[in-house]
């Protein structure tokens, strides 16, 4: 099956669904131990989601880059995604999606919470022809994030790199076998008419 230009493809339950995000471990190991975000966690700033696993693995280099050596697999009610899909707004403007550019910059400063289309990623991290969504949080969105939104949180970087390491030794069938499941995340054309330039 063709994969659609832009789509959220993700791991999820029922009531939840799973987004990814890189630390350094002052951050990263706080909040494996608490299971919620420590204080040093900075709740004013934006804060960027991922449900593409493999995305995340190219954004902090398979754990390597400097501030991102903890994955976090961070389990978040699907209520509270969707909230935040339905507050977003584009990161860029678009002609024609937009009415103008002014309005575009409006809706963007009040909007807690912002989407970019990013090209997805396949196991050597080159980019492919379809895009996964990112969702940026700020303001309101964060708090609910912290503070409703997330269920679980585990620890994902072991795993970031068994798949690298497979990955290293040309053992890509290994590697894609150890892969968070992730399919077509069902968001109505109604959460994603403003939000696919």
């Amino acid at each position: 099956m063709e994969e659609p230009l832009r789509g959220i493809r993700a791991a999820y339950a029922e009531s939840t669904i799973t987004v990814y995000q890189a630390y350094s471990p002052e951050i990263g190991l706080p909040a494996l131990r608490q299971g919620r975000f420590p204080a040093a966690w900075k709740r004013d700033r934006m804060t960027w989601i991922k449900p593409s696993f493999l995305w995340m693995m190219y954004r902090c280099g398979w754990a390597t880059k400097a501030g991102q050596e903890t994955v976090l697999a961070i389990e978040i009610t699907r209520d509270g995604f969707e909230w935040a899909l339905r507050h977003a707004c584009l990161s860029s403007y678009v002609r024609g999606l937009h009415p103008d550019l002014s309005t575009w910059q409006r809706q963007l400063k009040r909007a807690p919470a912002r989407v970019q289309w990013d090209p997805e990623r396949d196991l050597h991290l080159r980019p492919l022809t379809y895009r996964s969504l990112q969702l940026g949080l700020s303001g309101e969105a964060v708090k609910r994030y912290a503070d409703e939104w997330t269920v679980a949180i585990s620890d994902v970087t072991p795993l970031a790199r068994e798949i690298y390491e497979l990955v290293r030794r040309s053992e890509l069938d290994a590697a894609a076998t150890l892969l968070p499941k992730e399919r077509p995340y069902p968001a109505g054309d109604e959460l994603l008419a403003t939000l696919r330039p």
